[in-house]
């Protein structure tokens, strides 16, 4: 019998989208090509396939004899997109969730009214979930994975102890990238709420990001006072 992998947490069950439901199941350069042709937005700023593939490879070298954790702080919360057999609750350690990655691409902005999006920096503590992918899996989930969290220039993938329950593991995350273009680490609290206010592309809009993540927070009873004063401060600047 497969074991439920809301097991743990079965009030999710219903908020995180099936794999099989997920847009980014089957994302790709192609895909996302024609979804920025179609709104005449810029094209060309990815990541190929083989350099998406060659840092890929280089990630997982040591970590493919067991099954795989992927610790997930925004988006991957609700829509990991991958097959799991587990989700668990984690806290990872020397990280923060900051929301410094300013979309300028298309996914919740563009260029003239930029969207806002979590990255995760150095510093503090992070709560969020952990996801276990079987072992034989890995191959195929990664590489939709990487196809989701690396297409372009913003994260890097790095493996940290994430404490789930009373075990600490290794996990596979993906951290600002203070290279790429979409990295701000010095936004401004006006900035930042103007971009979740008004930002918006073919994923949705900043706001409802930002929405999703405090949703799960709350179901799990997790605390981040910057998520809150974040959806307190945009709530006030909407009414």
């Amino acid at each position: 019998m497969t074991k439920d992998p809301f097991s743990h947490h079965p009030e999710l069950a219903e908020l995180i989208t099936r794999p099989e439901d997920s847009f980014f199941r089957d994302f790709s350069i192609t895909k996302l090509a024609n979804i920025l042709i179609d709104r005449g937005l810029p094209t060309g700023w990815w990541h190929t396939d083989e350099h998406r593939n060659a840092i890929r490879e280089e990630a997982l070298a040591e970590h493919r004899s067991e099954d795989l954790w992927v610790f997930a702080y925004g988006s991957l919360m609700w829509d990991p997109a991958i097959q799991f057999t587990e989700v668990r609750r984690a806290r990872v350690e020397g990280y923060q969730r900051r929301f410094i990655l300013k979309d300028i691409h298309g996914a919740r902005g563009t260029r003239e009214a930029p969207g806002l999006m979590a990255a995760l920096d150095a510093g503090g503590e992070c709560e969020g979930l952990a996801f276990r992918i079987n072992r034989e899996a890995i191959e195929r989930e990664t590489d939709i994975l990487w196809c989701r969290e690396f297409i372009g220039p913003a994260y890097f993938p790095v493996f940290v102890s994430a404490q789930i329950g009373e075990d600490t593991v290794d996990a596979l995350t993906f951290v600002a990238d203070y290279d790429a273009e979409l990295i701000e680490p010095e936004l401004s609290r006006t900035e930042q709420l103007d971009y979740l206010a008004n930002g918006s592309g073919f994923l949705g809009f900043s706001a409802d990001y930002l929405r999703n993540i405090a949703r799960q927070f709350r179901l799990l009873g997790i605390e981040d006072d910057e998520v809150e004063e974040l959806l307190r401060e945009l709530n006030l600047l909407e009414q």
